[in-house]
């Protein structure tokens, strides 16, 4: 049974919608590939039309990418219109990514239950840059013990054995920003040093 023609112009607009999404997040074909386990050619082909959009590519483009499918497809939308991040459970802490486009840099929120209080030193490759939002945070990284609370930062090599958690019986919510291949944040601007006034 031949697709209806709304079906096959939905079809033929999906590469067209692909390669626009990509190129606004200044993704390339290269990174996309490297997200998605999809090589570059059939990602290429794909976004021209010369590749059938099928589910099995276009799920793992929708993880990557952080966008639901029917988006992908372009699907009419149903009830609320506005995007909805959808929390994940890892390691017994909520976490919510807030990156919506692979990239060296991933951007997440966590909340950190208050039973997570025995340390667990874990490795593993990249860069982490914590900021505390509320709560109580320990950090133990290598031989360091640390308390971190609201306002304060944490970076460091996650090569080294680390792990946090909460201090007390409250919950620790934390902005983390992490690179996987270990990747630094570049600060651009900093604050000229203050100085004292001359008495």
């Amino acid at each position: 049974m031949d697709p209806s023609p709304a079906i096959t112009d939905a079809l033929a607009a999906v590469g067209l919608r692909l390669k626009r999404l990509r190129t606004e997040r200044n993704v390339t074909l290269v990174e996309l590939s490297e997200a998605t386990g999809i090589s570059k050619s059939t990602l290429s082909r794909l976004e021209s039309g010369q590749r059938r959009p099928s589910l099995e590519l276009l799920l793992p483009i929708s993880h990557a990418h952080q966008v639901p499918l029917d988006e992908l497809v372009g699907a009419p939308e149903v009830g609320d219109p506005r995007v909805r991040l959808t929390p994940r459970r890892v390691n017994g802490n909520t976490v919510l990514a807030l990156t919506r486009q692979p990239g060296p840099i991933q951007a997440f929120k966590m909340v950190i239950p208050a039973q997570r209080r025995k340390p667990e030193p874990c490795t593993h490759e990249g860069y982490e840059w914590l900021y505390v939002l509320s709560g109580r945070l320990r950090l133990i990284l290598a031989d360091h013990d640390l308390v971190l609370s609201p306002g304060e930062v944490a970076e460091f090599d996650t090569r080294l054995p680390h792990w946090f958690g909460s201090t007390d019986d409250s919950p620790v919510e934390v902005l983390s920003l992490f690179g996987r291949q270990g990747e630094r944040l570049h600060v651009r601007a900093r604050p000229h040093a203050r100085q004292e006034p001359t008495p």
